[in-house]
């Protein structure tokens, strides 16, 4: 896991599908989907919360935790969206940086998402391994978790 993949908004971008098509270079299996570096790592701040926010659009803060308006009303509904369909809470994430550090949650996100098969990360998207279970995705391009 890497700090610069940890989104403003607590989303761990090494779990995302775009970020995971990339690095896997899956639309050479016949998908068409928007590759994607990280939020940081393409210089967005946070592509979930940069609109909605004039602090991270400005880059004045690097986590929402650090704002007055801490979860503000979008965070929220984006993390309860989060929660329900992905297995992940955002605001939960943020809170767990505020209080351990960055490395104690690098190292709780690499165990929680890792693949036991080979040790490559999971997907939050669909709760896929995409180095293991591509062929899962390749047959219902939709799967998501517990299909």
């Amino acid at each position: 896991m890497d700090e610069k993949l940890i989104a403003p908004c607590g989303m761990n971008c090494r779990l995302c599908i775009a970020y995971q098509f990339r690095e896997h270079d899956i639309n050479k299996r016949g998908f068409h989907k928007k590759y994607c570096p990280g939020c940081i790592p393409r210089g967005e701040n946070c592509t979930h919360m940069r609109d909605a926010c004039e602090l991270l659009a400005k880059g004045s803060i690097r986590f929402c935790f650090e704002c007055e308006n801490f979860p503000c009303k979008r965070l929220k509904a984006l993390d309860k969206r989060y929660r329900t369909k992905y297995h992940m809470s955002m605001i939960e994430n943020l809170n767990y940086i505020k209080e351990y550090g960055m490395e104690e949650f690098l190292k709780k996100e690499h165990d929680k998402w890792l693949c036991t098969e080979c040790g490559a990360t999971i997907c939050c998207h669909n709760g896929l391994c995409l180095n293991c279970n591509v062929d899962t995705l390749l047959m219902n391009k939709k799967y998501r978790w517990d299909e």
